[in-house]
């Protein structure tokens, strides 16, 4: 099996492990492994399939009944503190005789972390063994049985070549703002003076866990692919995790016998917020995931209404009896195929092939379909869907089709579309005026916005003002950017100012609102209005910026990449130039410059030996393009049009290497 298709395989494959042990179960499971299984292998069809009896969530408030003896526990987590806690309720609460605990951490990091008691490690029992016990004695019985067992469920693959990891969607990188948390407990000498000098060591206990997690999810997927990595960082999180896995205790024995070669590149995703909240990406699956509500527990995916393929009247009383379609394809392959086509495809190409697909699939089942050129429509879309209903043989055999065409449907008509349109617009305007304009000018602009929002603050999709999470979104987009702006010796005093009106007018615009939404939620950390007072809006929203000043200052240690922004002149209107496609660039650049933030990680002897040489001859140091296969690890996340954009980049250069994101 080639590298490329290991790494396709391996999110699959690590859950066969698991399933060896469902059968007569019922299987709790955390909300990371369960979105892992849902894209990756198949979903609680395929738990039944293996011969569970139930799937429940992972919960203090579920149990097992009275004649379900046998129960499998999957968690992301190290097995203590709450996730010992739940595990120590749910069997309370049940008549177990039978437990099996997956954990997608491994042993070693169990006692890295000190899970276990220090008697316990020098008499060599392994941490799993003493767990082990710890569920006879929740049984009820030492007689009972109980296993425990490393399986790293950490990735759900989305496409042959992207991979994510849900359990780590909070690892994000530093930024400036928690340099004071990271030197509270640090001697004042000793302090940072940048989160570029920043070391592992003084990051906090669980942080440092969650990186070392990572760093093992990564290993076990090189060594099932058989790959020995030359590690670069892009960022100073990204050098912090690449040096975790350089350092990682199972990876000296993996390079040693891996038959293949590979370049991981780390990137750190602070170093870019322009193009994760931007909305100039022409691609379908990044409105589909904007618009529609999310699926509960989920990272990634979303609900897609199946109401037009039945009968069914909208009231009151069969609210929630429909269950919702997504966008995780498994089960057919057509549909599989037109969701990696939609995900890396321009809107009007995807809008296209969905329609394709449907045409395809009603002619396949006879149905009395009008064909019609031109334009794709929503309208047309949902016709074609409702081709279906009522007949149920049909449905089955296309259900993905027809979940992935609803959910393209239900986007092209969704009022909330004319705020991306807008966002846009906005984002254009703000991008022109930064090179012409200091950043207090432009703050400025933007608090005539969020004034003229504040004349309606409901909640209407359809209204022309923006939302409060917009405007946020907006102001991410533009301090992303700040460092480009031309700057003045009075500009920070004013800079203040235009921020201290800003944070008045949002935090006035927050608490008209009638409903929060789950960003607000977060922000503030309330959950109902009636908890938010002006006082507490006030003080979330000076957070907000302090964070805003740290996105502005990220890439100030870069010494070549440090621009993401090209400044208009007579001729030409600026413009955004992504991060990651200026990364790509010098990588597949024939001439094999050496760029100073694209940094050797991967550590050892010899490196030092390179180094030491360099300065009386010349040594040809590691570079990412020095071999056929290069993993991008974006810390932080990866939007749709970023997928077609290495794909674009790495065709211009017509490279031979195989890019996996």
């Amino acid at each position: 099996m080639s590298p490329t298709d290991s790494f396709a395989s391996f999110p699959a494959q690590v859950w066969e492990k698991v399933l060896s042990k469902v059968k007569k179960a019922v299987v709790f499971m955390d909300e990371p492994c369960s979105e892992s299984l849902h894209w990756s292998a198949g979903g609680a069809a395929r738990l039944f399939g293996a011969g569970a009896r139930n799937v429940k969530r992972f919960s203090s408030f579920e149990a097992g009944a009275d004649d379900e003896p046998k129960a499998v526990f999957v968690v992301s987590t190290l097995l203590k503190g709450r996730t010992a806690d739940v595990i120590k309720d749910i069997i309370s609460l049940s008549r177990f005789q039978y437990c099996v605990v997956f954990t997608a951490v491994p042993h070693s990091l169990h006692l890295a972390s000190g899970s276990s008691s220090s008697s316990a490690e020098s008499e060599g029992s392994p941490v799993f063994e003493r767990f082990e016990e710890k569920l006879c004695e929740w049984m009820g019985d030492m007689n009972y049985t109980a296993e425990v067992a490393y399986a790293p469920v950490a990735f759900a693959r989305l496409s042959p070549q992207l991979l994510l990891a849900p359990a780590f969607a909070d690892l994000f990188p530093l930024l400036e703002s928690d340099l004071q948390s990271v030197n509270e407990k640090r001697p004042e000498k000793r302090r940072f003076l940048s989160v570029a000098d920043v070391d592992a060591a003084a990051l906090p206990v669980e942080l440092q866990v969650k990186m070392k997690a990572f760093a093992s999810a990564l290993d076990a997927l090189l060594e099932f692919s058989s790959v020995r990595e030359e590690s670069f960082a892009v960022g100073p999180m990204s050098r912090l995790l690449a040096a975790e896995l350089a350092s990682h205790p199972q990876a000296k024995n993996r390079r040693k016998t891996a038959q293949n070669k590979a370049s991981v590149v780390f990137i750190d995703r602070t170093l870019d917020l322009t193009g994760a909240v931007g909305h100039h990406g022409d691609n379908l699956v990044e409105k589909i995931l904007s618009v529609l509500p999310p699926l509960p527990g989920h990272v990634t995916d979303v609900q897609v209404d199946m109401w037009e393929l039945t009968h069914l009247r909208r009231t009151s009383e069969v609210q929630g009896v429909l269950a919702p379609g997504c966008l995780a394809q498994n089960q057919s392959a057509t549909a599989r195929l037109l969701w990696e086509a939609m995900l890396v495809a321009k809107q009007k190409e995807a809008v296209m092939e969905v329609r394709r697909q449907l045409v395809e699939a009603a002619s396949k089942e006879n149905l009395p379909i009008k064909m019609s050129l031109g334009r794709v429509t929503a309208e047309q879309l949902s016709s074609y869907v409702q081709l279906f209903r009522g007949s149920w043989g049909a449905v089955e055999s296309h259900c993905g089709v027809l979940q992935l065409g609803l959910a393209t449907a239900h986007t092209l008509r969704h009022p909330a579309l004319t705020h991306w349109d807008a966002c846009l617009a906005f984002e254009r305007l703000l991008l022109q005026a930064l090179g012409d304009s200091g950043l207090p000018d432009v703050l400025k602009q933007l608090l005539h916005l969020v004034k003229s929002s504040g004349s309606d603050t409901g909640v209407d999709p359809g209204s022309g003002d923006l939302s409060v999470d917009e405007l946020l979104v907006l102001l991410v987009y533009v301090y992303s950017l700040a460092q480009e702006t031309k700057s003045r010796s009075h500009d920070e005093d004013q800079v203040e100012k235009v921020e201290a009106e800003l944070v008045g007018a949002l935090t006035l615009l927050l608490t008209q609102q009638t409903t929060l939404s789950p960003l607000l939620q977060d922000i503030t950390g309330v959950s109902s209005l009636e908890e938010l007072t002006m006082e507490r809006a006030h003080t979330a929203l000076e957070n907000v910026f302090e964070i805003l000043r740290g996105i502005g200052h990220a890439r100030d240690h870069l010494k070549q990449l440090h621009s993401v922004y090209s400044a208009g002149d007579g001729v030409h209107q600026a413009t955004y130039r992504p991060f990651l496609k200026q990364v790509l660039e010098e990588i597949f650049n024939p001439k094999r410059p050496e760029c100073p933030d694209i940094e050797h990680t991967s550590g050892g002897l010899t490196d030092l030996l390179k180094t030491g040489f360099s300065m009386f001859m010349k040594v040809n140091r590691p570079h990412p393009s020095d071999h056929p296969l290069l993993f991008l690890v974006l810390v932080g996340g990866v939007t749709p049009s970023e997928l077609r954009l290495i794909r674009e980049v790495v065709s211009s250069h017509k490279a031979g290497t195989q890019v996996s994101t």
